[in-house]
């Protein structure tokens, strides 16, 4: 139990260490591309630290990305997927034709296989 505990702790440590740097570097390089591009392409003031972490912070809440959020939309997506007849399916490749880079329609050997059915 004790090896456990231990893990835990030294995962927690690890983690608490290298969000704030983490976040750090990035704000570092918001301040950086905002300082050397907006003064000379629009004419805007330069920024210090705590405003590019401020910046960096907005544009995730505004824009989205952060951890996890594309994993539940894949998880969705397959159960949703699973849900639809052959009819649907074929319907939506031939929606999406062409949208995700593919410019041939799939045919149902081409769609993951996401490990055994669960009843």
């Amino acid at each position: 139990m004790r090896n456990v505990w231990g893990r835990r702790a030294s995962k927690m440590l690890v983690i608490l260490l290298l969000v704030p740097i983490g976040l750090g570097l990035f704000s570092l390089i918001v301040m950086w591309l905002w300082n050397w591009l907006a003064p000379s392409v629009f004419g805007w003031h330069t920024i210090n630290f705590w405003q590019a972490l401020g910046i960096f912070v907005l544009s995730k809440i505004l824009f989205g990305g952060f951890r996890g959020r594309h994993m539940y939309g894949r998880r969705r997506m397959m159960e949703r997927w699973e849900q639809m007849t052959p009819e649907e399916r074929e319907k939506f490749r031939k929606g999406m034709q062409g949208f995700c880079g593919r410019s041939r329609p799939q045919s149902e050997s081409d769609v993951p296989h996401q490990g055994p059915a669960q009843a």
